[in-house]
């Protein structure tokens, strides 16, 4: 297996969790998981700023590069909002194959899902939106308004022939 590194990026509450699951199911445990989510303190009373990102993301980096090194590929499920978050990612993982995914959904349906979730700081969803990096330049774009997290991870999976 050639070791992998598939980032799905994506605005707060677009749907990435739950594509990463599917993405390793998928992948029969080949890939291994590292979610923003475990290294950020999530609440409704918290607001999460781009320092607190960028400050947790070596700790992101290392830890995909441990799964790596075991023989797994990684599935990083990340909210990036500055090109320095992102170059240190790149950085980080470079010397591996990398798969950048853009989780799409519109802002009315993100705010909306946000609302429901009730675990983060209201507004998260389109300051995550507004701000998202890059904009362009992925190589899939996925649609989780319309499309399912097993639709979704078919259609990554699909670039790989």
């Amino acid at each position: 297996m050639i070791l992998r590194v598939i980032l799905l990026n994506g605005a707060s509450s677009s749907g990435k969790s739950a594509l990463a699951m599917a993405l390793k199911e998928k992948l029969n445990g080949e890939f291994e998981i590292v979610s923003i989510d475990e290294f950020l303190k999530m609440s409704a009373d918290k607001v999460i700023y781009e320092d607190d990102v960028f400050d947790i993301n070596p700790l992101i980096c290392k830890r995909a590069v441990e799964i790596l090194k075991g023989g797994h590929g990684v599935i990083i499920d990340h909210v990036i909002t500055s090109e320095r978050i992102y170059r240190q990612l790149g950085e980080e993982l470079g010397g591996y194959e990398f798969i950048k995914v853009k989780a799409e959904c519109p802002l009315s349906e993100l705010e909306k899902r946000e609302r429901e979730r009730g675990d983060r700081c209201m507004g998260s969803a389109k300051a995550s939106y507004e701000y998202l990096y890059p904009q362009d330049g992925y190589d899939e774009t996925v649609d989780t308004l319309n499309l399912t997290a097993e639709e979704c991870a078919e259609k990554i999976l699909g670039m790989w022939g």
